[in-house]
């Protein structure tokens, strides 16, 4: 009778202290009605899954390193598409309440004057490609090409004489973001950095 009676105390002690064999790892499910059926169902992650190209079963150094030097490219340089983004939507806010073409240049100036001096030794910093990614990078933050942004807010000839030194440095500020083409791979880059992946 004894020996039951620790066997039952033993039992009801491993219950009380059993461990979670995956703490951390709890999800709450909810309850989804869909035509008529209710299941329970949890919200998860995307995943993209990317193949090698051309049928190729792994990546070759050199593509590696290609690959590991865009992402160190993009890191550097996507904070500024994000900055020329939101300084752009304060610019345009302002503009739409300055009704004198005079004051509007002044404004524009003194915001070109911040700008430089807060910005200017970072830029100077990048590399040409990195340069050349900013660029596609503000495209795609603000919808438009450097070329676009620059003729609307200093002039066509200020645009065209900063096109042609962009055309001796062997780049266009014309070139537009194409994420489901050339750029593809900036985007899925771009995509893994936003959602905090790399």
């Amino acid at each position: 009778m004894l020996l039951l009676f620790l066997e039952v105390s033993g039992q009801a002690d491993t219950l009380q202290n059993k461990n979670d064999t995956v703490p951390g790892r709890l999800y709450l499910l909810q309850k989804v009605t869909r035509n008529g059926v209710t299941l329970p169902e949890v919200d998860i992650k995307e995943v993209t899954i990317i193949g090698y190209p051309h049928g190729s079963t792994q990546m070759s150094t050199l593509q590696f390193r290609k690959y590991d030097r865009l992402v160190y490219n993009l890191k550097r340089v996507y904070p500024y598409s994000l900055i020329v983004r939101e300084k752009l939507g304060e610019v345009n806010e302002e503009l739409s309440e300055l009704s004198d073409d005079r004051e509007r240049r002044r404004y524009i100036k003194d915001v070109e004057k911040e700008v430089f001096g807060k910005y200017e030794d970072d830029i100077k910093q990048l590399t040409m490609t990195q340069g050349h990614l900013l660029l596609k990078l503000i495209d795609r933050e603000t919808q438009n090409t450097s070329y676009e942004l620059i003729k609307q807010y200093r002039g066509g000839l200020s645009a065209a004489f900063w096109q042609g030194i962009a055309r001796i440095f062997g780049t266009n500020l014309k070139e537009e973001y194409d994420p489901y083409g050339n750029d593809i791979v900036i985007e899925f880059i771009i995509q893994e950095i936003e959602a905090g992946r790399l």
